[in-house]
Formats: structure tokens, C-alpha cells, sequence
């Protein structure tokens, strides 16, 4: 009988996993590992994108890929593990439940936007943490013309400046004059708790984005936390009432709900505390990886974010170590020495920078062609070609 590979999701993280076991099996002339995958659709969503326009095409379809692979695919979302009886149950398409049996799982359900009690937030606040919301959120923003001229239509306010509420925070002035008109005066503010614009990134970085937010007229209140939301806007700790019809919410995220059904250490975000082959230490024949995962990527004390830059590598890893501790392969330890970050700053350009200490490379057109090739071509889907696959799943292979 062949051993069960299941993982469970099918984001960045699951996509490539699943790839990386392929090629493992392939490896070592395997025909002794099924692999499949668990997840909503067999679609990749393109979430670093949720900032863009036309959301609903931030998609691409890994049918044929899986196919090629010998994936399994399995049309479902995930509701409880019992990791003592190796078991995962789904809701299955039909609204029945069903369950699937494991030799090794890997977790790659993702993460989701963290909501903490603000009195209006939930009725109130729109987020694009999810291609629905940021679809919802899109099709608010295409209402704003049908609106009254006011101050309050005309304002949007981001609560968080951290990378999406930046990203979307200085995307949006372009979004507002495209609906309401070059003439309309808009406004976009970021509300950041932190004391300075960009303060969690380093000081060069943080001074390009105070530099894009200058140029874009995009304003900040630092110091300052959300009160309350309601439908005339956002009132902050501080007393200030910012009218707006449109608050959107960027601040925190934290690892999915399931993660939780899994008795061992975590850290603060919820990712479950992996080895490093990303296996859970008092359970070896679970691995979590991408935003489920705390790893570390290097002897120097960094941990892996939750980014897809991360989550790519972190699944090749998963998926290789999983289907070679079920075929006796070699594993390979995850290491991420290499860390860029690049930041869509709108219609000022973008900025780029190299190592963990953010040194910025380049900056304005430049920064953008490369943010360009990384979210529109670097991140999708391999094509559904073996060779190839299998070519870009290997997780000692350059990434970036």
C-alpha cells in the first residue's frame, strides 16, 4: 500500500510543497508515495497582490499542474486534525464531511488577518486580507461615485503602516482619481501605533517611504491606535474623529485557525515552533510550513516572515523533507540566508533592498520593474511540465 502524503492547503506554501514531494518521488524511481493536496480550489491566489486593482484575476489554476505531477487534488477546507489518529476532516464540496488518513501531513493553511476587539471594526471596516474581502473592498471603492460629494467619501483610512497597509496606502491615491476624478480632492491616511513612518523596516527604508508618502500626499498619524469605527469614520485613542467612509483594516495577521488543533509550542503570530526539517518536534510526522511555520532561516537568529518570499522556500523544504522521511531519502535542513525586500509605493515607483538589515538598492522605476517581475512572474505557478516543475521545486536551487 502506498504511504499517504497529505497537505492541507494549497497557497504558496502547499503549492510548491506538493511540487517538491513530486520531484522527491521522481528522484528515487518511486511509485510507493501518493501524494495529495486538501484545499478550497485548485487555484494559487496571487494575496500579495490584494492591493491591485481587478482582484478577481489575481488567480492561477494549478489543475494541470497537479495533473502533471500525479498530484491528487481534493476540493475541500479543512476543520479538525487528530494528529494521534492521523487524520484530517473537510468539509467537502457538497456541505457533507469527510476525512482523509496520513502517514505524514504538512500544514499549509496560511494565515489570515488578526481583528481585535474595536467596538465597529467588524461592521465597519473593510480588509483585503482574502481575494473576497479585497473583491468586496473593490467594489466599495467603484460605489464611491455614486455617493455625495464629502469629505468623508473622499477619505480613506488605512489602520496599520505596515507592509499591506504601505503597499495599499500608497496605491490608492491613483485608485480614488481613477473613480472620482483628477479634480476631487482625496485623501488617504495611515494610522501606525509606532512613533515614526516605516518604523518597523530600517531607517533608509523607512525614509523612501516617508519620501513616496510626501510625494502621493498620503498622510500619517503616528502614535496612534483606533478607538472605535463607525459609519462617519474612525475615532482614535488620542480623541481625534477622522470622518470617512471608507476605513480599511491592514494591522496583524496570525496563523490559521486549525493551527491551534495541534498540541505544541507556538509563537505569538499562532505559527507553530518547527524543527529544521519543519516538523514538529513531539510530533514528527507533522510539518507545517509558509505562515504556519516559526522557523528559523539562518545560525544568525532570523525567522522566516509571513511572505510568500518565505513561504515558496518554506514549502519546497516541507514538501522535500516529508516525502523523503516516507521513501528513506536524504532530508535537507531549511536555510534562507538570502532576504530582499521590495515595496509597491504607487505611483511614486517602488523601493528595493538586500539583507536583513535592509540596505536599499534601488528606488522610484527601477524598484518597480523589479517588484513587476517579482509579484507578475517570479511567484506564479511553474508550467505543468515535469522537467520544469520539478527544475524550480528543488529547494537547494536559487530563489532570490
Amino acid at each position: 500500500m502506498k504511504k499517504q502524503l497529505l497537505i492541507v492547503g494549497s497557497g504558496f506554501a502547499g503549492m510548491w510543497a506538493a511540487v517538491s514531494a513530486a520531484r522527491v518521488a521522481e528522484l528515487n524511481s518511486s511509485d510507493d508515495l501518493h501524494i495529495a493536496v486538501l484545499a478550497p480550489a485548485a487555484e494559487l491566489r496571487v494575496r500579495p497582490r490584494f492591493y491591485e486593482e481587478n482582484v478577481a484575476g489575481l488567480r492561477a489554476p494549478l489543475s494541470d499542474l497537479y495533473a502533471e505531477l500525479d498530484v491528487e487534488f481534493i476540493a475541500g477546507h479543512a476543520e479538525r486534525i487528530d494528529t494521534s489518529e492521523k487524520t484530517v476532516w473537510y468539509r467537502a464540496q457538497d456541505g457533507g464531511t469527510a476525512l482523509r488518513n496520513y502517514d505524514r501531513v504538512i500544514l499549509a493553511t496560511g494565515s489570515q488577518i488578526r481583528r481585535p476587539a474595536i467596538n465597529g471594526l467588524a461592521e465597519y471596516a473593510f480588509d483585503i486580507d482574502q481575494m473576497e474581502s479585497a473583491q468586496i473592498f473593490e467594489k466599495h471603492l467603484d460605489e464611491l461615485v455614486n455617493q455625495p460629494a464629502s469629505l468623508a467619501r473622499n477619505t480613506v483610512v488605512v489602520c496599520g503602516g505596515g507592509f499591506t497597509g504601505i503597499e495599499l496606502a500608497t496605491e490608492l491615491p491613483a485608485r480614488l482619481r481613477a473613480r472620482l476624478g483628477d479634480d476631487t480632492q482625496t485623501r488617504v491616511i495611515v494610522v501606525e501605533r509606532g512613533d515614526k513612518i516605516g518604523g518597523r523596516f530600517s531607517e533608509a527604508l523607512s525614509q523612501v517611504i516617508a519620501e513616496a508618502s510626501i510625494g502621493l500626499g498620503v498622510e500619517w498619524r503616528v502614535n496612534s491606535e483606533v478607538e472605535s469605527i463607525d459609519a462617519t469614520g474612525v475615532t482614535l485613542k488620542g480623541g481625534e474623529h477622522i470622518e470617512s467612509s471608507t476605513v480599511v483594516w491592514t494591522a496583524g495577521v496570525e496563523a490559521h485557525p486549525l493551527t491551534q488543533q495541534i498540541r505544541a509550542e507556538r509563537d505569538a503570530q499562532g505559527r507553530l515552533r518547527v524543527n529544521d526539517l519543519l516538523q514538529i518536534p513531539a510530533l514528527p510526522d507533522v510539518y507545517a510550513t509558509g505562515d504556519t511555520a516559526h522557523a528559523k532561516t539562518d545560525e544568525l537568529g532570523n525567522t522566516a516572515l509571513m511572505t510568500c518570499q518565505h513561504a515558496i522556500q518554506l514549502g519546497k523544504f516541507a514538501g522535500h523533507n516529508a516525502a523523503a522521511s516516507l521513501l528513506n531519502a536524504t532530508p535537507h535542513p531549511y536555510r534562507q540566508v538570502n532576504y530582499v525586500t521590495c515595496l509597491d509605493l504607487g505611483g511614486w515607483g517602488a523601493v528595493y533592498t538586500e539583507g536583513w538589515e535592509q540596505a536599499v538598492k534601488s528606488v522610484r522605476e527601477e524598484a518597480k520593474k523589479i517588484k513587476i517581475a517579482i509579484t507578475n512572474e517570479l511567484i506564479y505557478p511553474p508550467a505543468a511540465n515535469r522537467a520544469i516543475a520539478f527544475a524550480a521545486g528543488d529547494p537547494l536551487a536559487k530563489f532570490v
